[in-house]
């Protein structure tokens, strides 16, 4: 009886924590505030991102717009901004991973120094961890939610999974 209330004990402790966590992570993250960068990078994904990104370089928050274009159909925004250079690219492999690969090269390259990266919620803590292992300098993130609630459990179950790939299976850039 004692072992048993012991053992029910331990496990609502187990899911109180991982909730916890799983709020900590995917749903209530850092939220950075904008500010002056050398460039604006946008990670693929749902819609809101490239609106954000294009309004950010708009306001001039930046010289550079980068685009992550996993895929021949994501659109790519008009070098329409006033002062501002548009750059879609094609990262390798097509994740989260590629395009801090991307943004580590492209900022050796450029001189960038400091970055805002313009994400999903869901993939905040990831895109932290995975651009810390190729990108030095300062990165701001900022967060767009998923436009529909009922994603939420399939996005936090994803990454979940993703973020214990990064962790275990894949510790470098």
């Amino acid at each position: 009886m004692r072992r048993r209330r012991l053992l029910r004990s331990a496990a609502g402790l187990l899911a109180v924590a991982f909730i916890l966590t799983t709020a900590k992570l995917f749903v209530f993250p850092k939220r950075d505030v904008p500010a002056p960068v050398d460039a604006i990078v946008m990670f693929a994904g749902g819609p809101g991102r490239l609106e954000l990104a294009v309004s950010l370089a708009r306001y001039g928050y930046a010289p550079v717009l980068a685009v992550s274009q996993p895929n021949p159909d994501s659109i790519c925004p008009p070098d329409t901004i006033p002062a501002v250079e548009v750059i879609c690219f094609h990262p390798q492999p097509l994740t989260t991973q590629g395009e801090s690969r991307w943004v580590g090269a492209a900022a050796a390259a450029r001189g960038w120094r400091s970055i805002i990266v313009i994400t999903s919620t869901t993939q905040d803590s990831r895109a932290r961890l995975r651009l810390g292992r190729c990108y030095d300098g300062h990165v701001r993130i900022i967060p767009v939610d998923p436009p529909n609630r009922a994603t939420w459990a399939y996005m936090i179950t994803y990454e979940w999974a993703a973020m214990v790939k990064a962790l275990v299976l894949q510790r470098g850039c």
